[in-house]
């Protein structure tokens, strides 16, 4: 549903400028809620709701997701809430879009977490994680170089990232697994969270990222996107 007040209208220009709303209010801009398998993350395998917010300031070449860039239907958080309580699943994770362009998605976040919902948010890293609810499983995203929005990484969100937390790398060539070794070093990202690399579906040969994880020498999970292999969302 499109925007339809000048304070809404400018907001969405904002998001498109790569700025987070400011605006508090009752309601988010959702693509989709759906159920499935978790795809990926030390979550792989399990039951989980999905919440598909709209909106992304970033445009990554090996993107699946476009649809979730325009458009969204106003949906409020009560809402939203009773949608997730209707299907039970009490693993829940919400993805974009970049989620964090959306103020009110902390409240979402609080509430589900108030309720003994696991919440799980997956986030570009272009944004500032610090105000995330610490009980929280955050799944931050360094982009690398193929995906062409590297300048965009926010590298101060790695102080605040907690143990349980995963940073997601997604690598499309032998340069950007390269970078990805380099950039964990540089910003000692072992030892302030898990580390998932994931190979470019149908770009980058899974056994190929796999043997080179393990030259490495790392402890870096390999990431297959389980939900790929199913052919579900």
């Amino acid at each position: 549903m499109a925007s339809t007040t000048p304070a809404e209208r400018a907001a969405d220009h904002a998001i498109e400028r790569g700025r987070p709303e400011r605006e508090e209010r009752s309601w988010l801009r959702l693509t989709e809620i759906f159920f499935s398998i978790q795809g990926e993350s030390s979550f792989a395998g399990l039951p989980c709701t999905f919440v598909r917010l709209s909106r992304c300031n970033l445009r990554c070449t090996w993107c699946d997701t476009t649809y979730s860039f325009k458009g969204g239907e106003r949906t409020e958080i009560d809402a939203i809430i009773a949608r997730l309580d209707e299907i039970g699943c009490k693993v829940v994770e919400i993805t974009g879009g970049e989620p964090l362009l959306q103020r009110p998605v902390h409240t979402l976040m609080t509430r589900l977490c108030d309720l003994g919902y696991t919440v799980l948010i997956e986030t570009s890293g272009s944004l500032d994680i610090s105000p995330i609810d610490p009980r929280v499983h955050v799944i931050m995203d360094l982009k690398a170089p193929g995906s062409g929005e590297v300048d965009k990484n926010l590298y101060a969100n790695i102080a605040h990232l907690k143990a349980s937390d995963e940073v997601k790398i997604v690598l499309q060539d032998r340069a950007d697994f390269d970078w990805a070794i380099a950039t964990l070093e540089e910003h000692d990202v072992l030892n302030h969270a898990h580390v998932i690399f994931s190979p470019v579906h149908g770009e980058l040969n899974s056994h190929e990222l796999a043997n080179w994880i393990l030259e490495s020498g790392q402890q870096i999970r390999l990431g297959l996107q389980i939900h790929k292999f199913l052919d579900v969302e």
